[in-house]
């Protein structure tokens, strides 16, 4: 074999590496969630997002829970007996509302079990979701978040206070439509909320939570633990099962060029105190 030949055998392994280990990757999460319905008798949906790269220009590109999303996990749904419990895995920072609201009610109607499993994150739409469930199971670090609607990139619960303290005459026109859009989708929020939590609270504490989570009590990354949520009253429990937590091993991350976090990927288990050697 030529140096020539050595080259071009290195570049064209070197093309189909990426693609060999996506593939890896996918065989490796369908075994698993294989595993996973035949213990459970289930179907398993995840809703996974993870911020990636473009492979030419480099840049990040945050994903979120868009219409395509909702089409995808009703066609699952519509695939599965109603009878069948679903375990749907959650993994975002949120999204549109209109699919958020539809995957949510689709799960809320869902004559089996809904068990919604949160490894590490789900916020907003992710929370709405959840929400649906008979059932949050989260780990012990893992956070929801407040669902009060964003209007391009303020919070509408802060462009009605904006709004309340001036007086009319000097908020220009298109604030006061801002405005007026603001109060109907902070309206149809917390009824979309009460709706979902109906069957699992009294009418007064679901009416109550509603108005938490969707009028701009906290800021909208403010992480709501397995503590909050269980003080809130609602189905939580902090027991993840492992395999779920292994799911999340198998959707990495792209890698940056250098990381920001290293460490030697194996347990460490206490075997009591020894003096340090120099």
């Amino acid at each position: 074999m030529t140096p020539g030949d050595v080259l071009w055998m290195f570049f064209l392994f070197s093309a189909l590496q990426p693609v060999l280990k996506q593939r890896f990757l996918e065989a490796s999460r369908q075994r698993l969630i294989a595993s996973i319905e035949r213990r459970r008798s289930s179907r398993v949906i995840l809703l996974v997002h993870r911020q990636e790269t473009m492979s030419i220009l480099g840049f990040p590109v945050f994903r979120y829970i868009d219409v395509n999303d909702s089409e995808e996990v009703l066609r699952a749904i519509h695939l599965t007996d109603p009878a069948v419990p679903l375990d749907i895995v959650l993994h975002t920072p949120g999204g549109l509302v209109l699919a958020s609201l539809q995957i949510a009610r689709a799960i809320h109607k869902h004559q089996g079990k809904v068990t919604a499993f949160v490894p590490h994150y789900a916020m907003s739409g992710g929370t709405l979701i959840a929400l649906a469930a008979k059932e949050i199971v989260m780990s012990e670090y893992a956070v929801l978040g407040p669902v009060d609607p964003q209007l391009g990139q303020y919070p509408a619960a802060s462009i009605l206070k904006a709004v309340a303290k001036k007086p009319a005459a000097e908020v220009d026109d298109q604030t006061l439509i801002l405005a007026d859009q603001a109060e109907k989708a902070m309206s149809q929020v917390r009824e979309s909320v009460r709706e979902l939590l109906a069957d699992k609270c009294p009418q007064e504490k679901a009416e109550e939570l509603a108005r938490l989570l969707s009028e701009g009590t906290w800021t909208h990354d403010h992480p709501i633990t397995y503590e909050t949520a269980k003080s809130f009253g609602l189905p939580v429990r902090s027991d993840i099962p492992a395999e779920f937590l292994d799911l999340m091993n198998l959707y990495p991350q792209p890698v940056r060029r250098q990381p920001t976090v290293e460490y030697l990927p194996e347990p460490r288990r206490f075997k009591g105190v020894r003096e340090p050697q120099d």
